[in-house]
């Protein structure tokens, strides 16, 4: 009996475990089987349904290393690199000598701006397998990533010659080469990725990039058509067929391929932003406006659409306009948001942003307060006197303006019985401009709409007077001549480069007189708001680089009064030469005024500053006393401008280049 009870026992344990060995048999064909189904997403670039089946592989089957590594890879294409970092470094610890893993895990952290780290990975690999192609393309990426793009070509081109035909390298190849300026390199190296790949859609896109970065759009656009006939419905290739069509003053068909963008996919931000330009160009501004703000309405964060919205209004409607009211409203919320959390540089933008919307809005107040705060009472009784002659005054505004008039009685310019608004102390020309050819990958015109910005930003310097010319020129001559026939002192020629997340601004300074390089200003920034920041710091750099220029406004013996002061970082006891009028000339290259020791009539050794103007002692040079009022006031005699280190590398050939994968 006792016998019997252990059998049936044992049978019934042996029939349990060979259910669980059943399931778990089952479990892990289900895995293989979903993995399976996870590769082919992939293979069609499907990487959302990808990790949907390989969360699920994994979740039967948490051990899975290639499911791990391939969702991994999911995130990564996705632009979730925290998120690809963590799967990576699982999968590495169930394979651990997975290089292919190791070598993902380095582009991650590349991803991530975490470059020693991937230096490390990269070198380990690299050790173990001195020609293993992935970390050699991960090695290329490292450099580009530390600003090294001529290194990476040098490492492009030695792994090329072990793998003549390796389609990435190719096309690495070429991609690097346009972003040097070697367009002719560029466009061998895609001929020969061509030959060697002549049905691969990738490698007609590319080519479409390449020829348009070389300025062949007729073959730029057939290579995009082309890898659209292989490959219909690709969205890279019909968005970038879309930007060639705008850059060939085709505008109705890029509205055409940019609606077929919003049918795939209606949080296409950039299809939004192309047909709203396109709409532009047609002149159908109201149609344009529409589109802008309809894509506002989804992404209300989009730089360039709110840029492009606008500049559109503002050419097109009256000041009285109610649209404009509305769309300042956004710029003030946002500036007394920073405000609120004592970020007072950027309220003040965004306070003059909606200012030019809206120049009458009852906002103004708040942006003279911010003023006041920050040192400037007579800028700030200005803007309350204008806020009079509006009249939309109060009580308590009409008391400032009684309270600051009588603050502002003893101030250096009631002294001397100057009217600063009189005084014109922008004494530098500077004309910005964008050439039409030069368009970004993801937004066309990127760098008209940062000139824009720019010379938006320049218009608050004190110093300089931003004038008032066509942003998009034709070419470089172009430039050139329109900029010396208004007597601009420099021109600036912007060019953008961007990414889904990052953007970095080139701006080329020249002569207005000669044309001659005057220097280079470069910025790069990241994140949210980057297109502003960027845009600010060219402006900042412009200012900087310019020597103070000034003018003698009045004299009363020893004594004078110059059209600069605090607001234009004049401080007690600077000294400055006093030059006869009309005699400094610009330097023929780079930026400074040339003007001879014989034209140097004083100096002025400042002793009192005043929020616009200064005075102090002047000093005659020589035996006879020529300093008159009108003469100029230099800082120095000429200098040369200090080109600003690149610190970042290029964000739209670090994308392209990562997209190869």
């Amino acid at each position: 009996m006792k016998l019997r009870y252990l059998l049936c026992i044992l049978f019934i344990l042996s029939g349990l475990g060979s259910l669980e060995a059943q399931n778990a048999a089952g479990g892990a064909a289900g895995a293989a089987a979903l993995y399976e189904q996870g590769k082919g997403f992939m293979a069609e670039d499907n990487w959302y349904s990808a990790s949907e089946a390989l969360i699920e592989c994994l979740r039967l089957n948490p051990a899975h290393a290639e499911g791990t590594a391939a969702l991994a890879e999911c995130y990564y294409e996705l632009g979730e690199f925290d998120e690809a970092l963590n799967w990576t470094r699982k999968a590495r610890l169930l394979a651990r000598n997975n290089t292919s893993v190791a070598n993902l895990e380095a582009v991650t952290l590349i991803a991530l701006g975490r470059l020693d780290a991937a230096a490390s990975v990269i070198a380990d690999v690299l050790a173990r397998e001195p020609y293993n192609r992935e970390a050699l393309f991960a090695a290329g990426e490292l450099d580009i990533a530390r600003g090294r793009s001529a290194d990476a070509l040098l490492r492009y081109r030695d792994a090329v010659r072990r793998y003549p035909d390796d389609r990435r390298l190719l096309l690495s190849l070429a991609l690097v080469s346009g972003s040097l300026g070697d367009n002719v390199s560029a466009l061998s190296f895609i001929d020969k990725a061509l030959s060697q790949h002549p049905d691969d859609y990738r490698v007609f896109y590319y080519a479409a990039y390449i020829n348009a970065q070389a300025e062949r759009l007729p073959q730029a656009i057939s290579w995009a058509e082309q890898a659209l006939t292989v490959r219909p419905g690709y969205g890279p290739a019909r968005s970038l067929l879309a930007n060639l069509r705008y850059r060939n003053g085709q505008y109705a068909e890029a509205a055409r391929l940019a609606d077929e963008s919003i049918a795939a996919n209606r949080n296409d931000m950039g299809a939004w932003y192309l047909k709203g330009l396109a709409y532009t160009r047609m002149g159908r501004s109201a149609e344009a406006l529409t589109v802008l703000g309809n894509a506002i309405a989804i992404d209300s964060n989009d730089e360039f659409i709110r840029a492009s919205l606008e500049d559109t209004l503002i050419a097109v409607t009256p000041l009285e306009d109610q649209r404009r009211g509305r769309w300042a409203a956004w710029h003030f919320n946002r500036a007394r948001d920073y405000r609120s959390r004592s970020l007072i540089d950027q309220a003040l933008f965004e306070y003059r942003r909606g200012l030019r919307l809206n120049p009458y809005a009852r906002d103004r107040r708040e942006y003279a307060d911010l003023l006041r705060m920050q040192g400037y009472p007579a800028r700030y009784l200005e803007e309350l006197r204008f806020l009079q002659d509006l009249g939309i005054a109060d009580r308590t505004l009409n008391d400032a303006v009684e309270a600051y008039s009588s603050l502002l009685s003893g101030a250096l310019f009631q002294r001397w019985q100057i009217n600063p608004l009189e005084l014109d102390g922008r004494h530098w020309n500077i004309a910005v401009f964008s050439l039409a050819g030069q368009s970004s990958h993801y937004h066309a015109d990127a760098g008209a709409v940062a000139s824009a910005y720019i010379k938006e930003v320049l218009i608050h310097d004190r110093s300089i007077v931003s004038m008032n010319l066509e942003l998009r020129q034709p070419s470089f001559s172009q430039s050139f001549r329109t900029a010396r026939e208004a007597d601009a002192d420099y021109f600036l020629i912007i060019s953008a480069m961007e990414n889904e997340r990052d953007i970095s601004l080139k701006g080329e300074l020249f002569v207005g007189r000669t044309g001659a390089p005057a220097g280079n200003l470069y910025t790069y920034r990241t994140g949210v708001d980057r297109l502003r920041n960027a845009s600010r710091g060219i402006a900042d750099q412009m200012g900087a680089l310019l020597p103070l220029r000034g003018k003698l406004a009045a004299r009363r013996q020893a004594q004078g009064l110059i059209d600069k002061g605090k607001v234009d970082g004049v401080k007690k006891d600077a000294v400055y030469d006093v030059v006869k009028k009309g005699r400094p000339q610009l330097a023929h290259e780079g930026i400074g005024l040339v003007y001879a020791d014989g034209d140097i009539v004083g100096k002025i050794t400042i002793e009192t500053v005043d929020e616009e103007v200064a005075s102090g002692v002047l000093a005659r040079n020589g035996f006879f006393d020529r300093i008159e009022a009108g003469d100029e006031v230099i800082l120095k005699a000429a200098g040369g401008a200090q080109t600003p280190p690149e610190t970042a590398a290029n964000p739209e050939l670090r994308a392209l280049l990562r997209t190869l994968r």
